[in-house]
């Protein structure tokens, strides 16, 4: 079984913070084929990329759990993850709720190298509940699909609620930029408080 990641409680040292919960998170591409208007009237099916980031939650006997939004997964006609080493290896989507823009996928711990088991961990869940506006926040993703990045911030305001979005929403004015989606937002012991879901 994976560990957790080590918690670096009471320190503000953004660097270790984030050294310490990368191994949870991953990098995720979308491969789906559209149906498209082509110029001359009719329609042709057109291949796109969409990318964006997840987290590991959980193991089980035979996959490994990861958390991410639904935008990033939906409509998928082939699912790539990749973990903080950069190995690749297929996913399939376990479950989705699109009003909270949320979705489990599973990887085969067949499929994942041994070496790349040792490199990644289980995320440490803290509690949304308890954050404070002007708490500091280190938000982990793959920005713009480059791979991995981090920016802090603090939590703005607590409890926004967005058209079309069921729940509440912790607003940051940490850096989220396309390909983040589904990518962790950590507190000041390491612990996920939220999902980076949506840019305005």
């Amino acid at each position: 079984k994976l560990t957790t990641s080590p918690s670096s409680t009471g320190t503000s040292d953004v660097a270790t913070i984030a050294k310490n919960a990368m191994p949870s998170i991953v990098s995720i591409t979308n491969m789906s084929v559209q149906e498209v208007q082509s110029f001359f009237g009719g329609t042709q099916q057109q291949e796109s990329t969409n990318v964006g980031s997840g987290i590991i939650i959980g193991q089980t006997d035979s996959e490994l759990l990861i958390l991410t939004n639904n935008h990033v997964v939906e409509g998928n006609e082939k699912l790539t993850v990749s973990f903080v080493d950069n190995e690749s290896v297929s996913a399939v989507i376990k479950g989705a709720d699109s009003t909270r823009d949320i979705a489990v996928i599973a990887v085969k711990l067949s499929d994942i190298k041994d070496s790349t088991m040792k490199e990644i961990a289980i995320a440490t869940l803290g509690d949304s509940d308890s954050l404070q506006v002007g708490e500091p926040v280190i938000a982990i993703g793959n920005a713009l699909g480059f791979g991995q990045s981090v920016t802090t911030g603090v939590v703005s305001a607590k409890d926004r609620e967005l058209t079309g979005f069921e729940g509440k929403l912790i607003q940051t004015d940490a850096a989220i930029n396309p390909g983040n989606s589904g990518g962790a937002l950590v507190n000041a012991n390491g612990e996920v408080i939220g999902i980076n879901s949506a840019k305005l």
